[in-house]
């Protein structure tokens, strides 16, 4: 394993079990559940993913078969479990894009295609979390939504949760503690909420 964002707090070394990356870094099932019923709701069809790790979270994104996922992932042993997955569960509607996604997203961006629904949950640092949310927020749909995973994970997370909610694009945010969402529609004026699942 080689950590391109974020050292892990759970890992000391590079020589990682699957099972415990599993554990550490895949989002549970009533998350993952909960991010459904967003795509359901909002009828996403164009899904983006930052961080595929060992690809659970996207087979919940691409469960709609009319829909694609483009998925991000840099860590290459993570691609081939991610993979193993897809085709086990015969998901044909997702992509990976692999490589750092420092590099990788921005050229994607320039696809000029809307994005309906993203899930930022890769490099949970400060500057490629802003960054990354800029790209995003370019390409996004009014009527889109971008959910910010473990804002609360590190002092920078939660200083980057601060700021972005507060976009000049972003109209409405609801804080869950353990992600936020982002909406970009002027119709919402403004709101923020603080909720719990």
């Amino acid at each position: 394993m080689t950590d391109l964002g974020a050292p892990s707090p759970h890992f000391q070394n590079h020589q990682r079990p699957l099972s415990k990356i599993t554990a550490t870094s895949a989002s549970p099932k009533e998350v993952c559940e909960f991010l459904l019923r967003i795509i359901y709701h909002i009828q996403a069809k164009a899904i983006v993913e930052l961080g595929t790790s060992v690809g659970l979270t996207t087979l919940y994104l691409a469960h709609q078969s009319d829909s694609h996922v483009t998925t991000f992932e840099g860590n290459k042993s993570l691609i081939h479990v991610a993979l193993t997955h897809f085709e086990y569960f015969h998901k044909t509607n997702i992509r990976i894009v692999t490589g750092n996604i420092d590099q990788t997203l921005p050229d994607f961006i320039q696809n000029p295609a809307k994005i309906d629904f993203a899930l930022m949950d890769a490099n949970h640092r400060y500057t490629p979390t802003m960054r990354y949310f800029e790209l995003l927020a370019k390409r996004i749909h009014t009527k889109g939504v971008i959910v910010m995973d473990d804002i609360y994970y590190s002092p920078e997370m939660t200083k980057a949760w601060q700021e972005i909610k507060r976009h000049p694009l972003v109209y409405g945010s609801v804080d869950l503690f353990r992600c936020g969402l982002l909406f970009f529609d002027p119709a919402l004026n403004r709101q923020h909420y603080v909720w719990s699942i």
